[in-house]
């Protein structure tokens, strides 16, 4: 039975957010959050009965919030909006990537300032607990509003659900699950498209993956500094705190405990006075990425804490008040995601020279050319090592920085514009493609380390190397590669040979 998180600020952990996310975990509301949301939502009916005037409530939207709204036609009005939003193309999101928005719209309205009704956001968290998936091309977003927008139609009992791996209209799946849709009230649509819902939910994805990216890559590094013979001296602790800075200093310690036990590392240790920049800046070049990373981590989660709503309902002295501002801005994630694309370029460039050094037969330190162990006849790895570049190629070209960019929308109303969206939705693409580097890495790594038989490697590397084989044998001669890469990518996204090597450093 999955465990069942109970909201109540609506301000999770990451890890939180992911469970739910990958379906490891429901979610459910406590009478706090309840009692917050059914008094805001009191609060934007009385504003309505007194014909205040609020954007998107008694106003149009965008550059036409010069025209007044009647409080008859506010219903109709958050139709209209969440239809004529709904124009994002192209190949639909991924599961993963749809609820993760889902989730944000829940975070982002659940935490009183939007004037959502319960029975709305209940809806959402049914589709989330009873795994509802709908449809959301995925391209065309300026940072908010067409994603969502398809997102929410099935809310209303349109547009499209995947179901049993097909793509249904919104009204058959709902009938078949026993859920109504609900009818949208004033302020409702505008909530749930409007904000860096799709932004922020993309842009927690995103830094979850570069995280486990970075655990794979301390582990690979690790076996990358026996297959090329590392003098292990330049992980001494002394190098790295007068560095001053904890990631590095971290990084080292691992991959030395790591290599705690290496026949391989102690027979090389004195061989040269310095190694290539590769082995020797290896856990500089991962702890700035760490520390990139970390930082995203902490403004994106910032993000998920906040309100990205227009407008924000507040309570005073007079019965409340709602503030109209800019709080749907993606400026803050777009700019961190666009960091994970360069930390991941960063990354992906050392993973990809350490492939080429432990193929090479001028820099490999006496390994067979591309690690066969009968070359000429076999090409061995040498073709791997073309995929890691082609795939460090695209992940460059994607790390071009969106938040630099702006153009202008709604005849001038809405300008600058942060084109965080794409920023989130790269930076997940990214992390993906840096996976498959990483099986590479490991692949040529575990073979390289075989050809130095007998030297033993440390017993962490031997173990990771162990769990690699029950899946990719030993290269004697060529084969399909592709078969062993995705199976290494799926233990990299898994985490199956980090967990590996943490349990054995735990039980030396």
């Amino acid at each position: 039975m999955k465990k069942c998180i109970e909201l109540t600020d609506c301000k999770i952990s990451l890890d939180e957010f992911m469970q739910i996310v990958n379906k490891e975990a429901a979610i459910s509301f406590s009478e706090e959050m309840v009692m917050k949301i059914k008094k805001s939502r009191k609060m934007i009916n009385d504003f309505l009965a007194e014909n205040r005037p609020i954007y998107g409530v008694t106003t149009g939207f965008g550059e036409n919030v010069r025209y007044a709204i009647s409080p008859d036609d506010a219903i109709t009005l958050q139709k209209n909006i969440v239809r004529s939003h709904s124009v994002s193309v192209g190949e639909p999101l991924s599961e993963t990537n749809v609820r993760a928005i889902m989730l944000m719209q829940i975070l982002n309205v659940g935490k009183g300032y939007s004037g959502i009704k319960l029975d709305t956001i209940s809806l959402i968290k049914d589709f989330l607990n009873n795994d509802i998936y709908p449809f959301a091309p995925g391209n065309g977003s300026v940072g908010y509003l067409s994603v969502e927008g398809h997102i929410t139609l099935t809310y209303m009992g349109e547009g499209y659900i995947f179901y049993k791996g097909e793509k249904k209209e919104a009204t058959y799946v709902l009938k078949q699950i026993g859920l109504k849709p609900v009818e949208f009230a004033c302020k409702e649509g505008l909530s749930l498209l409007n904000g860096s819902t799709s932004v922020t939910g993309l842009g927690l994805v995103a830094v979850y993956e570069m995280k486990k990216a970075l655990d794979n890559l301390e582990v690979c590094g690790a076996m990358v500094f026996e297959a090329l013979q590392g003098t292990v001296k330049c992980l001494d602790e002394r190098l790295h705190i007068v560095k001053n800075h904890e990631e590095q200093l971290n990084t080292a310690i691992k991959i030395a405990r790591m290599l705690k036990t290496s026949e391989i590392c102690e027979k090389y240790k004195e061989s040269r006075v310095q190694d290539p920049y590769v082995l020797r800046c290896m856990v500089q070049i991962l702890g700035a990425a760490r520390k990139l990373v970390k930082e995203a981590e902490e403004v994106i989660v910032d993000e998920m804490h906040g309100v990205s709503d227009n407008p924000e309902l507040f309570e005073d002295s007079n019965g409340g008040v709602a503030l109209m501002s800019g709080n749907f801005d993606g400026s803050y994630v777009g700019s961190h995601a666009d960091m994970l694309g360069m930390a991941a370029a960063m990354v992906g460039n050392l993973a990809e020279r350490c492939i080429d050094r432990m193929v090479n037969r001028y820099l490999n330190n006496g390994l067979p050319a591309f690690l066969a162990p009968n070359p000429g006849l076999n090409n061995g790895f040498m073709i791997p090592q073309y995929t890691a570049a082609g795939l460090l190629n695209e992940i460059k070209i994607l790390a071009t920085s969106c938040s630099i960019d702006s153009i202008p929308t709604c005849a001038e109303q809405e300008s600058p514009v942060s084109f965080a969206y794409f920023a989130s939705k790269k930076a997940i693409e990214i992390a993906e493609k840096l996976d498959y580097i990483i099986a590479i890495e490991y692949m040529t790594a575990a073979q390289a380390i075989e050809l130095q038989k007998p030297l033993k490697p440390s017993s962490v590397t031997e173990t990771v190397c162990s769990k690699i084989r029950e899946k990719v044998d030993f290269a004697e001669n060529d084969r399909y590669f592709y078969p062993d890469i995705e199976n290494l990518f799926y233990m990299v996204k898994s985490q199956e040979l980090v967990d590996c090597a943490r349990n054995q450093k735990m039980s030396q």
